[in-house]
């Protein structure tokens, strides 16, 4: 009787054992795969998708004395290419951009809906930057941070633009 006991309780062992070996591997698996899907390259974030503004060339024109616009767009197109060093970089230089960024903001732009969508701009830039550079952030929240920072400045886009057609439109004078 004990030999039968102990002959099941070493074959149940065998068994047992047996399966462990087989979740490992899967695990160990399912570990690769998802240090390959926490990267985000340039193909994942062209797959985003958002209704992107351009300006206008009347925009342009205006804009032209704004450097840290056209900074922040650079720093935007080199995002499209997955290149994260400006926004995972020192929190301090990111607060004396945004400082820099509103300093130099056109005065013709200081306009409700444009300064609102500068502090929403100046929003994501912190919470991408904090998304970053902390590592439990899943890839999938990192990636829709990313799309509202390129929501976020097209909608400025889209502002200076509509304030420019409005300026435009109001000169007219009816006959």
């Amino acid at each position: 009787m004990n030999i039968r006991l102990v002959l099941l309780f070493l074959s149940c062992l065998m068994v047992l054992s047996c399966n462990e070996d087989t979740n490992t591997t899967k695990d160990l698996e399912t570990s690769e795969n998802t240090s390959q899907n926490k990267k985000i390259t340039a193909k994942t974030i062209e797959a985003i998708t958002y209704e992107d503004y351009a300006l206008s060339s009347e925009a342009e024109a205006e804009v032209v004395t704004w450097e840290r616009y056209h900074e922040l767009a650079t720093q935007l197109s080199y995002l499209k290419k997955a290149d994260f060093s400006f926004f995972n970089g020192d929190i301090d230089l990111l607060k004396k951009f945004i400082k820099e960024f509103d300093a130099q903001m056109p005065s013709q732009f200081r306009t409700n809906p444009i300064i609102s969508r500068n502090a929403i701009i100046e929003t994501e830039l912190l919470k991408l930057n904090e998304n970053l550079t902390i590592d439990n952030i899943s890839r999938d929240e990192k990636l829709l941070n990313i799309k509202a920072l390129f929501i976020s400045f097209s909608n400025l886009n889209y502002q200076i633009n509509k304030k420019l057609e409005d300026d435009f439109y109001s000169k007219i004078q009816p006959e």
